[in-house]
């Protein structure tokens, strides 16, 4: 029996049970309904929720089961809506409520027949789950629509030890088979920090190649960009990523004050001032107050998105070294190949031939990822950066947001590169409160 936040959160949920009977009450039905005219992510979802709901009527009756493709089975329950088990601990008439009602009762009446079948409340809601154990029923979390926990995530890098011998032909030929490595399981445009098992000291930072056929030394060579020197090795591993052309997107992910934003705008300037590889450099993060919102803002939209945009604006002005109020104004408008946007208005575009950053990506969800990396066009570069550790969308957590999605399930593809980053370099300070708050 499915709660209603998690057809919100995931509408194919039905389908995630296999053969099982996927059962929902009828006021989920009126809960989905209420939501359908939001214009965010939850109102899409309600009105793909019921749409799917309404493509099945084709195969029946919905309240006595319709099959699913999966082998499995679906039913809208109209009944078991008795409130006379649970009125002397649960009182109150709230859709929760009802949905308890519906499964509390749906439990007795199978334990009482013979062949009855084990009934299981499937919600997103802790404390609905915490009613649900208090009276009996068993309850389970939704655990299909996670990708992977943060700390389990693809780090884009490992040590390893080397013989000195190897480690001398790699120095001496720049790349090396991946035999002589005896790796089984590697991804495109992995790292590796080789160290020499004699003497540790010696190291080497070497990179799988795109095709997975060899392992290579690092390409860039320069120590600066934009200005900007690695001040780690994960740094220097990221400007790599960051400067490839073969490399379309790159994912970047740590902790506040990694160098994250830094990096990939020097990077960004870089090649479209510079090396002038893309016409223009798009910057772009998802508008999501930390905390309460401080309602409409005065003016045009350029200047109502300058509060959203202010970390953006915070690293130019440091990378232009803008000290003067108005300099770094001044410094855009005469370039004319930066821009800032907000992600509100990135559907129906096409963005080729442009270097795009999209930061604060671990507040996007799957499906608004999945439009953004559609928008991308012939000949551009997209780097999503974040830290899933911190996420203030309200539906979304370390396991379900869109750039977890993204490094997950795009990691053996040899277009895509990823850098999870572990030492701050902003300040003792933020490194100290990044690690024990």
């Amino acid at each position: 029996m499915l709660d209603t936040n998690v057809l919100l959160q995931d509408p194919l949920a039905i389908y995630a049970f296999e053969d099982h009977e996927v059962i929902i009450p009828a006021v989920v039905l009126e809960e989905v309904d209420s939501k359908k005219r939001n214009m965010d992510e939850i109102g899409r979802n309600a009105r793909y929720v019921a749409r799917m709901i309404d493509d099945l009527r084709e195969k029946g009756k919905l309240h006595l089961g319709v099959p699913l493709s999966n082998g499995g089975s679906f039913r809208v329950e109209l009944n078991h809506r008795s409130f006379g088990k649970m009125k002397n601990y649960f009182f109150e008439s709230s859709n929760d409520n009802r949905i308890l009602a519906v499964a509390l009762n749906m439990s007795i009446e199978e334990e009482e027949r013979d062949s009855g079948v084990k009934v299981t409340l499937v919600s997103k809601d802790a404390l609905l789950r915490v009613k649900a154990d208090a009276l009996g029923i068993h309850v389970e979390d939704f655990l299909s629509d996670r990708v992977v926990q943060y700390d389990r995530m693809y780090a884009g890098y490992s040590e390893i030890t080397l013989s000195p011998k190897i480690l001398d032909q790699l120095y001496e030929k720049r790349k090396l088979s991946l035999s002589h490595f005896g790796f089984s399981n590697v991804y495109p445009n992995q790292f590796f920090i080789a160290r020499d098992e004699t003497n540790l000291s010696r190291s080497a930072l070497a990179m799988v190649s795109t095709d997975s056929k060899y392992v290579q030394l690092l390409v860039y060579k320069e120590d600066t960009i934009w200005g900007i020197r690695p001040r780690n090795v994960q740094q220097k591993m990221a400007i790599e990523l960051l400067n490839r052309d073969d490399i379309p997107l790159v994912t970047l992910a740590g902790k506040a004050g990694t160098g994250k934003t830094l990096l990939s705008l020097a990077a960004g300037l870089y090649q479209t001032e510079e090396l002038q590889k893309y016409k223009k450099l798009l910057v772009a993060r998802p508008v999501v107050p930390v905390g309460k919102d401080i309602g409409f803002l005065p003016g045009e939209k350029d200047e109502k998105l300058r509060p959203w945009m202010q970390p953006i604006y915070d690293n130019l002005e440091f990378l232009f070294n803008a000290k003067k109020p108005g300099e770094l104004e001044q410094i855009l408008a005469g370039m004319g190949s930066i821009e800032v946007e907000a992600l509100t208005y990135i559907r129906g575009r096409s963005i080729p031939d442009q270097f795009i950053i999209i930061d604060e990506a671990q507040n996007l969800t799957k499906h608004e990822v999945k439009t953004i990396l559609t928008r991308v066009g012939e000949g551009s570069k997209i780097v999503l950066m974040g830290d899933p550790k911190q996420i203030d969308h309200p539906y979304l957590d370390e396991y379900t947001n869109g750039l977890t999605y993204v490094t997950e399930r795009l990691k053996h593809l040899s277009e895509t590169g990823h850098m999870k980053f572990e030492k701050g370099e902003r300040s003792s300070l933020a490194q100290m409160a990044a690690d024990l708050l």
